[in-house]
Parts: structure tokens; sequence; C-alpha cells
């Protein structure tokens, strides 16, 4: 029996393929089963043209079978069959794919598609067997064909015995080495759960002798083995049913059988697409954070089918980094793979999928906001920060798309708010977004800088996340409204006669505010009389785009990049202290320095920034006391 060579150029694609194209050796069961499935649509193809065939589904399956004393693995198949040419041809030319020219003479109907497109995923199993056998018979055939590889080396093709149609492929498992166990692909549990993992839609029956425990006859507490057969797949994944037929349990299961989370989703969105590129997806928004989901280890991405078969587990091209939290899967037949099925060629298919899914992910956030603000908010709870995020990378180009699913804690409602809540009933005479960043409610709630704009009945913000501030500032504007600190230089509020007043004390001890400039140099900006203090002596405000809370996260950083704001000490003229500022300023200048350090180390302790020399600050404490 002669051998046949494979053709140069597929001899060396079988040696590449082998050795890189697939990145995990599993890969191959999901291959041959697919191939399998293809075989059988093949029939079904062929009795819709053909009257004389009747295509009876319940006749139709794959079976799988491990020998672990022979170390065999055997993937049978009751579909179309090859004759000797096909053989020839499907098998002999690597990367000739049967099921791809089949597909080209018959397009899909009945919702039916050829998996198969490359003819490269049979020789996959070379990356677990050492010899290859495959026996077919094909339909209106009297003769069946053997046809053997040990790979590379080339193929023999010899007369057979089969009685039914159909294909049987053998493969003998390769030995372990040190380095690889190839004992795992004729275990049971394994093989179920690679079947499960990407062949689980497939549309027919794929069967496994199932080993079992029961209880042994007339013997007790005495057990006995016993072997079944069994569909281990489920054949209809749930996201081709009509929607009417599923109910929330449906969805909460399949979330729970693929994995999705150990929470129970807050809502989950069907969609079934026929348009400039056909696919079906279901997604869902968690209720919890995944515990690494602030972490590098974590992965975003959707599982991405063809036609019910797996090929990647996350799909990250499908999820925009903002909604990286969404779970869920889609399934098309319209995305150009790559040769080995495992990886997507970026193209205009999948762009359309991930462009329609962003909307509709937003969509869906936005009813939940509307009809279901308590399921939102605890949604907020756990994802917000990642909508801060959203808003911040890309120098702000997806605010658009973010800033009406962002909320934040409200001086007023005291509860969180969206921002179009916040503008829309806003005073008339209010120019800005009122802001005041901290390290919580808390400590907002106290700081003197708030007590102006609290006075005018304005409201205001709380940022309490350290993204806040940043996010805030791509926003720049929100419905022509600026956002502005309570800490910044302008408030925009018009003064009224007290401050008046205050702007004229201010002005008769410009000699005063100098001097304890001139003392604090290097420290702040300014010391000016201050507009928005009501009943606190003194607190910091600043200049410029950097805030004091941007300062604190910026050097709390691993590379400190050591970002100072430019701060000014802002003295309320109307305290008690600032009489004795005056007296200390005509009367004696290291007195006027004891009390510059001290309300400057007092401000800063306000802001919860760190005091220069604490040994020093106690030491002044007590000066003040004697």
């Amino acid at each position: 029996m002669a051998k046949k060579q494979f053709k140069a150029e597929s001899k060396r694609l079988l040696e590449m393929m082998i050795n890189s194209i697939y990145t995990q050796r599993e890969i191959f069961l999901r291959e041959l089963i697919s191939n399998a499935s293809d075989a059988v649509d093949k029939i079904y193809y062929k009795a819709l043209t053909d009257e004389n065939l009747v295509f009876n589904k319940e006749d139709y399956y794959i079976k799988v079978t491990a020998d672990k004393v022979n170390r065999t693995l055997t993937i049978a198949d009751t579909g179309i069959g090859m004759t000797k040419e096909d053989l020839e041809n499907n098998l002999g030319v690597i990367a000739k794919s049967g099921s791809l020219a089949f597909k080209k003479e018959n397009e899909a109907q009945d919702g039916h598609n050829i998996i198969g497109q490359f003819g490269v995923g049979f020789y996959s199993a070379f990356m677990v067997a050492d010899v290859i056998t495959v026996t077919s018979k094909a339909l209106g055939s009297d003769e069946a064909f053997k046809w053997e590889s040990t790979g590379a080396e080339g193929y023999t093709i010899v007369e057979a015995n089969k009685d039914s149609v159909g294909t049987e492929i053998v493969l003998k498992i390769k030995d372990n080495t040190e380095e690889d166990q190839y004992d795992e692909f004729l275990e049971e549990f394994r093989l179920k759960a690679i079947i499960k993992k990407y062949s689980d839609f497939i549309r027919y029956p794929i069967k496994m002798d199932v080993t079992g425990k029961r209880p042994k006859e007339g013997e007790e507490n005495e057990f006995e083995d016993y072997s079944e057969e069994q569909t281990v797949n489920s054949m209809v994944p749930i996201w081709r049913k009509n929607k009417n037929e599923l109910t929330d349990a449906d969805y909460e299961n399949f979330y729970a059988e693929k994995r999705y989370g150990f929470d129970k989703p807050l809502k989950h969105i069907h969609l079934s697409v026929d348009g400039a590129v056909r696919y079906q997806a279901i997604l869902y928004i968690p209720e919890s954070t995944p515990f690494d989901y602030y972490t590098k280890e974590f992965e975003k991405g959707l599982e991405l089918y063809s036609n019910g078969v797996l090929i990647m587990d996350k799909c990250s091209d499908l999820l925009p980094d903002y909604f990286g939290f969404v779970k869920g899967m889609v399934d098309s037949e319209d995305l150009s793979l790559n040769i080995s099925r495992e990886m997507l060629q970026h193209d205009r298919q999948l762009k359309l999928i991930a462009k329609n899914i962003q909307n509709k992910i937003k969509s869906q956030l936005q009813s939940l906001l509307k009809d279901e603000r308590e399921k939102y908010e605890k949604f907020y709870q756990s994802f917000g920060r990642q909508l801060k995020f959203g808003v911040y990378n890309d120098y702000g180009m997806h605010k658009d798309v973010l800033q009406d699913l962002l909320m934040f804690y409200s001086s007023k409602e005291k509860k969180v708010v969206t921002l179009d809540e916040y503008v829309a009933r806003m005073p008339e005479d209010q120019k800005f977004i009122y802001y005041a960043s901290g390290e919580s409610i808390e400590r907002i709630e106290k700081l003197p800088q708030t007590e102006m704009v609290s006075d005018k009945g304005y409201e205001i913000l709380y940022f309490t996340d350290d993204i806040d501030e940043f996010a805030i500032k791509m926003i720049m504007s929100y419905k022509d409204k600026e956002f502005k600190s309570v800490s910044s230089g302008d408030l925009g509020i018009e003064a009224d006669e007290k401050d008046k007043e205050s702007e004229a004390e201010a002005n008769d001890n410009k000699e005063l505010f100098e001097s304890m400039q001139q003392f604090l140099s290097g420290k702040v900006k300014n010391v000016r009389a201050s507009k928005r203090l009501k009943s606190h002596p003194v607190c910091l405000t600043t200049e410029g785009e950097v805030t004091i809370e941007m300062e604190k996260i910026l050097n709390a950083m691993p590379n400190n990049p050591n970002v100072k704001a430019d701060k000014v000490l802002e003295i309320n003229v109307n305290h008690a202290v600032f009489q004795s500022l005056k007296d200390a300023h005509a009367k004696d200048q290291e007195k006027l320095n004891l009390y510059t350090s001290l309300l400057y180390n007092q401000a800063l302790l306000i802001e919860g920034l760190p005091i220069g020399d604490p040994v020093e600050f106690t030491n002044d404490i007590c000066k003040v006391m004697v």
C-alpha cells in the first residue's frame, strides 16, 4: 500500500499549524465536532432538494468515545460521509474546506449554517494524536474507505468495511511526556467539559457513554459502577429562543450556568439583530463588582460564538472599557475569522456589532435610571467609578456618552443626583454647578469653603471619589453651565453689602496681608480677605487648574509627580481672630508670625494635608497658651 505525500505547501502548513496556529490543544475536539455537525447539515441541505431523501433529525448525532486501554479517542457522526475522492480532496489537500465549497453552492436556509470554512481544523488533532484514522461511507455509496496518517509524512487511503453512512475518526492519543499530559483527552470529565465549553450549542446531540454509581441490587450500602449513553450538549441555545418563551429565571439560570458572576444580574438585554450584520446577544448588567474588577488581572469581554460554536472566551473588542462590567455573549455567522477560528480579523462587522452593543447598554442604563431608580443606584454604587474613569480616559472623548449616567451626592437632597437633576433646579441667578471635594460626605459638610455657597441657597455636589474632579475637568460644562469648586478663587457670586464692608476692611489692612504673605513665602501664592467664610476664621483656596484634592491624589501615586496647587490663605475679616491679627501687626511682628503660622497649619489640617513640622506646630500652640 503506497503512502501518498501531502503537497509541499500542505506539508509546510501542517507542520506550522501543529506547532503554532492553535494556542490550546483542547481546540481539536471543537474542530472535529464542528466538522461532524457540518456533515449532518449537508444531508439536511440535500433533503431540501431531493424528494427521495427524508431528514429525520432524531436519526442524526455525534458520538464521542474514549478508550483508555488502547489510548484512542473516537468521534463518529451519522452525516453525509466521504467518498474516496472526497477523502483525497478534503484530507489530502490541507486548507481545502469541503464545507466552504458546499456553503458557496448552497446558501444557508432555515437558520442552518455550515460551520467549517478553512479546512485546517481537522489537522489540529495531530497536536494530541500520533495517528489519525478516518473511516467513511458516503451517502448513496456501497463502498467505504479508510484514510490514515501519522502527520507530515503523508497518508494512505484503502477500502474498508462500514455498515452505516457517516464518518468515524479515531485518534491514537500521544503518550505522556515530562512536559505534557495527554491522558486528559481520555478522561470522561475533561471531554465533557471541553464539549460544554465549545460545542454546547451544536444543533445535533453529542453523545457519550457516561459512568455513574448506583446501589447494588440486594446489597445495602454497596454501590456499583454503570455506564449509560447521555447527550452532553444543550443543543438549543437560549439566545435562539423566542424572548416571549423566556422568563427572568431562564436568563438568571443562564447567567449562573455560564459563571458570569456569583451575584444575581440587575438587568438583561436580549438582542436579535438582522441588519447589515446579523447577530444575537444576551448581555447582563451585574449587581456587584467582581473581587478583582479594579485590578490589572481583570479581563473584560464577551463570549463570542460563530453559529453556536465558542470562538473566544473574552472578546474585549465588543465592549468599550467604560462598559467593561457587562457580561454575556454574542453569536454571529457574519464575522470574518482567522484560519484557526480562535481570533477575529478586525473588520467592519465587528465594529458595527460593538457600536450597536454600546448603544443598547447605554439605553438600558438610562431606562434603569428613569424607571427603576433604586436598582440603578445599586448598580452605580458598584460601577459608577468605572463610568467616571470612562469620562476621564482618552481626553474626554466619551463624555457625551457617559455624562448623563453620572451621579453625585447632593448637599440639598442628601442623596445621589444626576447632573440633569441638578441643573433643572438651579435658581436663575446661579452661574455655576458648584462642587466640593473631600474624603467623605461628613468631612465635606464641615468644610469652611462651603459656607457662602450654602448661604446663597445653592446646591453643592460632593465629590468623594479620587477620580471625580479629574472626570469633571474633562466634562468642563454641562448644559452650558460650568463646574466650579467651592475652593476656587472666583465663585461668581455677587457681593452683598456685608461683602463690600469686608472688602473695604481688607483694603484698609493691605499691609497686614502682605506681611503674612511674606512670612508664608513659598507656601502660599497669596494671603487675602475671604468673601466665602462666614463663621470660620480661615481656609485654603486655590488658583489655577489643580485643586488641593487633586494635589493629594496625584502625590499619593507610586510615581509621585510632586504636583502642587497654587494655594491661597483666606482670612475671615469678620471673625474675632482678625482683630488679634491687626493688634499683632500693629505692636508685635513676632506674634503676627506666630498667629500666621498657626492659622496656616490650621488650614492645612482642615484640608487633610500634612503639617510641615508637627513639633513646631505644638510648640506654637503652647506659646499662645502661656
